[in-house]
């Protein structure tokens, strides 16, 4: 008893933040429930238990500090998980002409976009940050699109689509990067910032060549397997972030496209799917807590300006680039379906509030990408 009284009380002190962690994964489960019995993405009701629990609802308060770490394993594991999924030599074999379309679509969205937050009184920085999340889809919806029992798409609109989006999030991956070297995020600038950048991708690589040959060595032990995965991902990303500068987003997808060639990957990725769903949810809680409703009207005139740059500069352009090129896939459905924004875009707006750029009111900003997930989801069921 005596060896044990001390840990009791830090254990007792503990209690509050696990039930804390219970019931909001609870709620989760139950407000994605009922988004998906109206027709909705499952994330519109984790976001909405995020606002439930936050500061600016009357009512329970959720320990932002807590949720805020949780949300950053949640990102990390969501993109690493996206980076092994994606396979750029087999896209090169299979979707060549995406190789094109993908990127100047990302090109022509971007400069649109950039165009209108400039517009809008954005900074110039700022405006090519914002301009390039509006240009990126989210490969999770696209991935869950595609697997919807309820959808009405064809097998090749499938393919080109989720081909599409993978090809987006390289394009993206890369342009963030140069952003982040050209604006000086974290602090860097010039060549401290183009160092740190050599520096990673040399991690990376290291780190392509290392992790598979430790996972190949433990792929009988589950457990093991299991613990080097998340903790390669983990680990990248964390030195990338707090040595190089890198995102922590951005080091992570990094991280999993190192090792996506590797004979272990999809063993891998598919042993970290429980705990990426798992975080990924807190990651959209933590999202919710942050919107005030209080200054959403203030900022209506920004959520219709990004979704008019979603759907002339995104949605319009994909339409027309899919009939031109004949892809064999439904360009309406196409369009819709990439007519969305995801986790990168939430990145790239995070990083350009961080770095002080004039930007929509800082709490209800992140409300915007709703109303395009949401009319994508309900409008793709009914496409044809």
């Amino acid at each position: 008893m005596l060896i044990w009284s001390p840990i009791l009380p830090a254990v007792d002190s503990t209690a509050p933040a696990i039930l804390e962690l219970g019931l909001l994964l609870l709620l989760a489960a139950l407000a994605g429930k009922a988004a998906r019995a109206l027709g909705l993405p499952a994330v519109i009701g984790y976001l909405a238990v995020g606002l439930l629990v936050s500061p600016f609802t009357p009512g329970y308060v959720a320990n932002r500090e807590q949720l805020s770490i949780l949300a950053d394993v949640g990102v990390v594991l969501l993109l690493f998980e996206v980076g092994i999924e994606i396979n750029p030599l087999r896209l090169a074999r299979e979707a060549r002409r995406l190789l094109v379309l993908s990127p100047l679509q990302v090109l022509i969205t971007w400069v649109l976009s950039t165009a209108g937050c400039l517009a809008l009184g954005l900074a110039p920085a700022g405006a090519a940050l914002i301009g390039l999340s509006i240009a990126m889809s989210s490969s999770v919806v696209v991935v869950n699109i595609t697997r919807s029992r309820r959808r009405t798409t064809d097998q090749r609109t499938d393919e080109v689509l989720l081909g599409w989006s993978v090809l987006q999030d390289l394009v993206g991956v890369s342009a963030a990067l140069i952003l982040v070297v050209v604006i000086g995020v974290g602090g860097r600038s010039g060549l401290a910032a183009v160092a740190g950048v050599i520096a990673f991708v040399a991690l990376a690589a290291a780190a392509a060549f290392l992790v598979p040959w430790l996972l190949a060595r433990l792929r009988t032990e589950h457990d093991l397997f299991l613990l080097v995965s998340v903790a390669s991902g983990l680990l990248v990303a964390g030195v990338g972030s707090r040595f190089f500068g890198t995102p922590l987003a951005l080091a992570a997808f990094v991280a999993g496209l190192a090792i996506t060639e590797s004979p272990v990957a999809a063993e891998a990725r598919q042993r970290l799917l429980p705990f990426r769903d798992l975080f990924a949810v807190m990651f959209f809680v933590a999202l919710g807590a942050v919107i005030d409703p209080a200054q959403l009207p203030r900022a209506l005139p920004w959520l219709f300006a990004f979704l008019a740059m979603v759907v002339l500069g995104k949605v319009l352009v994909v339409w027309i680039m899919a009939r031109l090129a004949r892809l064999g896939a439904r360009p309406l459905q196409l369009a819709i379906g990439l007519g969305q924004v995801g986790e990168f875009s939430y990145v790239l707006g995070a990083i350009a509030l961080g770095a002080g750029f004039r930007s929509p009111p800082r709490r209800s900003w992140c409300g915007w990408p709703i109303g395009p997930i949401a009319s994508n989801s309900r409008g793709f069921h009914n496409s044809a």
